[in-house]
């Protein structure tokens, strides 16, 4: 074909054939009448359109998805009230990088100038949250879709809106065939040969107490391999983010541990890093991380970052800055002093390894009770395959979670740790599932975020998706509560009734239990886990159950 030749193909067409040239095979949202026309060209394109509860769970199982198969995931929504439900997913993957394709439906420039009805600018709303905004235009669609997945996916991953007029979305479009696969992923050029990299190894050949500090860039950058075999060659202890938890199997007797949220945690790992001389920070994001860890090593030490992005975020400051891909310019600096480095100090890494032992010996199950979360978290991790994928609501249970549950590889728990907002773990781990179809799955919700997106459920049991809920039972907004009674204000507005999740489930067409002890929890979870459908396990842990646990 003559590639100056137009193709007798509508806007909606052209958009859906480059995203799935892009490797989307999956859309998630909420049709109206404005967006019929775009998800009619999805399904043709070979994009599968799940239908949700809820725009906000649609972009939560979009990022499910693209944890699964590395696509960029899909957003659908409609004007108005469909954008607007949706703000809060689109801030959480700006945040958390993920990259999202924002698809939204408007009404055509001339209608808009006379006819208000749900109408408003939907690019000046999401403009701050989101990397581009774009309008597709009858030439355009095939165009702006492929600029949005190569700026979705470079530098850090982010969402990227194209607002889609209905008549460039039905009608015939005359652009030229997009449909090829847009450029590979974004990576700045390593910068092996500059003097800040020549400046950053002599440092690392001088370390005698190096630390690696490894976050979610190193995960967007495939980083493991290359971070597994840097560690362990010279027993460089290595501290992740929660979002970087499994870069380095956390079995490994040199991973000391996550952080991030805990203040129990951050007691015993902040000394480890503020010993260090030398801190290798591997796509670390402080925006992960709680105000303890503001400037947080010595200013004696040596801070080497490896970034794909120039940082500014103020939160600490770095001796020498090599921007590039993670993986690339960590395997470099490997190179460069693979021959020539000593072995840390023998008494730095007894104190790793002991700053290890003591963090795994803080969240132990108290021994003069029952049934917590933390007996609960330590059940399931003991029954759970090593390759089960996790998700985690915010709250308490996220916290006490995130320093328990081990992990072997990265993208293994999932978790909304930047905007750490609520009702994102079932939508998560229902997208992940569907995607994947073979890894166990198990979500971890409080009551509050398991009800604020109950009608996922449903979605869940028309997808037949097979995968567990554990819900935490304690009738209240625990972390707020305990930061309520810490501050020695008044019980307001935290505490609730209980649900019966068990009959709940039942009702919408999965299999419910509640438990209150971890025999049960055990054997509920072994039925679980070979059941064909949805399961919910209430563990019944009663109020102020984390107290002192993280």
């Amino acid at each position: 074909m003559n590639t100056d030749e137009t193709i007798t193909k509508t806007g909606a067409d052209q958009l859906a054939r480059t995203l799935h040239a892009a490797g989307c095979r999956f859309a998630f949202g909420i049709p109206g009448g404005e967006v019929l026309a775009l998800i009619e060209g999805l399904s043709a394109a070979g994009i599968r359109f799940v239908l949700t509860k809820h725009e906000n769970a649609a972009g939560f199982m979009a990022e499910g998805g693209w944890h699964a198969d590395g696509a960029p995931g899909i957003l659908v929504a409609t004007l108005g009230p469909g954008v607007a439900n949706a703000v809060n997913v689109v801030a959480n993957a700006m945040q958390d990088r993920v990259p999202l394709i924002f698809l939204t439906g408007c009404v055509d420039a001339s209608e808009a100038e006379s006819y208000t009805h749900q109408i408003f600018d939907h690019q000046a709303l999401l403009r701050p949250i989101v990397k581009a905004s774009f309008r597709a235009t009858e030439k355009t669609a095939g165009l702006v879709a492929r600029k949005a997945v190569e700026i979705a996916q470079s530098g850090q991953p982010g969402p990227v809106h194209i607002d889609v007029p209905i008549s460039v979305a039905q009608n015939m479009s005359g652009e030229n065939d997009t449909s090829i696969a847009p450029s590979p992923k974004f990576a700045t050029p390593t910068s092996c040969q500059d003097a800040a990299f020549e400046n950053a190894a002599m440092a690392l050949l001088d370390a005698r107490r190096p630390l690696i500090l490894a976050g979610v860039d190193a995960v967007n950058h495939a980083a493991g391999p290359v971070l597994t075999a840097f560690s362990q060659r010279r027993g460089i202890p290595v501290v992740t983010t929660y979002k970087g938890k499994g870069l380095v199997d956390e079995k490994r007797p040199h991973v000391v541990g996550g952080a991030g949220l805990s203040p129990k945690a951050d007691a015993i790992i902040l000394p480890l890093v503020r010993s260090a001389d030398c801190v290798l920070l591997a796509g670390y994001d402080p925006i992960e991380m709680r105000i303890g860890w503001r400037n947080p090593f010595s200013p004696d030490a040596s801070v080497i970052e490896i970034t794909p992005v120039l940082r500014s975020h103020g939160m600490h400051a770095a001796t020498h800055v090599l921007t590039g891909d993670i993986a690339a310019v960590l395997g470099s600096l490997d190179a460069a002093v693979r021959t020539k480095a000593s072995a840390p100090d023998p008494l730095w890494t007894q104190q790793a390894a002991d700053t290890r032992t003591r963090l795994a010996d803080a969240f132990e199950p108290p021994a003069d009770k029952a049934f917590t979360p933390s007996h609960v978290f330590h059940a399931l991790r003991a029954i759970m395959p090593d390759d089960t994928v996790i998700t985690a609501d915010s709250g308490a249970h996220r916290i006490l979670l995130s320093q328990i549950w081990t992990c072997t590889q990265p993208r293994s728990f999932l978790q909304s740790t930047a905007l750490c907002t609520m009702a994102c773990a079932v939508p998560i781990a229902a997208g992940y599932r569907l995607v994947d179809g073979r890894r166990p799955v198990v979500a971890f919700v409080g009551d509050a975020g398991l009800e604020m997106g109950l009608g996922e459920l449903a979605t869940i049991r028309d997808l037949g998706l097979a995968l567990i809920v554990v819900v935490l039972v304690d009738e209240s907004l625990a972390l707020i509560e305990m930061k309520q009674r810490a501050s020695q204000r008044p019980n307001l507005g935290v505490d609730f009734s209980g649900s019966d999740f068990a009959a709940i489930a039942t009702a919408l067409g999965g299999s419910g239990v509640s438990v209150s002890s971890v025999e049960d929890l055990r054997h509920e979870a072994r039925l679980a886990l070979d059941r064909q459908g949805f399961t919910v396990i209430a563990a019944h842990i009663g109020r102020k159950a984390y107290d002192g646990l993280f």
